[in-house]
């Protein structure tokens, strides 16, 4: 199949400059990847946008973030992490300059912590009517689906993780919670199994990503990711994972 034949809107990609500041994360740091390298590599994609998430290492540092979108250009967005303690101005600032979503990364740290998810996402979702992202296992959000359900807008990474996790992830997504289809080399369970069951739940929950360049997963993402997914899910359902629902979870339609 012609990986250009669908429309893609890459809901998690990351880009490591190295011409901006990189913090070692558990004694860990990435190699570069650039958006030259980043083009290079989805050439053969009907690529029309995606959203850049700044990882553990990147904490919060916004100056790397600003210089890729604004050279990746339109249809492209940004997922930062901030300080609990960001002002109003910087957040209408950072929207301007095209982010729409705070990430709180609970598995590596470098964001906010947890105890400020609430106040947080309330705060961006008022101001610039931003959601929230949780890159975590989602074993361990149990204790916080009330809260979770609660907010304005909320998005998972990488499907959660783990099988144990998969329960409460699909009790989320029933409440309208958002899931990433990204990083099936992170996961430790069957992917389609898991695509259908979300689909199942709420079709329109799901959002397709590269994860490129995959830092730290046991597998680095593949061609065959894009496939599965419409291998599992048919046509018209895998449009929506791959292109229409992640444009409207980022505003861009």
């Amino acid at each position: 199949m012609n990986l250009n034949n669908f429309q893609l809107f890459d809901a998690h990609l990351h880009i490591v400059d190295p011409r901006f500041p990189l913090i070692a994360n558990q004694g860990y740091l990435p190699a570069p990847f650039t958006i030259a390298d980043y083009r290079a590599r989805t050439a053969a994609y009907n690529l029309v946008g995606g959203a850049v998430v700044s990882g553990s290492f990147q904490a919060f540092d916004q100056s790397y973030l600003r210089a890729a979108l604004t050279e990746l250009g339109p249809g492209f967005v940004g997922v930062t992490q901030l300080s609990a303690e960001v002002s109003d101005a910087e957040i209408r600032d950072l929207h301007a300059a095209g982010v729409r979503a705070v990430r709180f990364n609970l598995k590596r740290g470098g964001s906010a912590e947890i105890d400020d998810l609430e106040a947080m996402a309330q705060r961006v979702h008022a101001l610039a009517g931003w959601h929230v992202e949780l890159y975590a296992d989602a074993r361990h959000l149990g204790e916080l689906v009330p809260l979770l359900i609660s907010l304005p807008a909320v998005g998972i990474d990488h499907l959660g993780l783990s099988l144990a996790g998969l329960p409460t992830l699909l009790q989320l997504v029933e409440a309208g919670v958002r899931v990433k289809a990204t990083g099936f080399g992170r996961v430790d369970f069957p992917v389609a199994e898991a695509l259908q069951q979300l689909c199942a739940v709420n079709p329109d929950a799901l959002l397709f990503g590269t994860d490129l360049p995959s830092t730290r997963a046991a597998r680095p993402y593949a061609d065959d990711d894009f496939l599965l997914v419409i291998d599992t899910l048919g046509e018209e359902l895998a449009r929506k994972v791959l292109y229409d629902n992640a444009r409207k979870f980022y505003r861009q339609v």
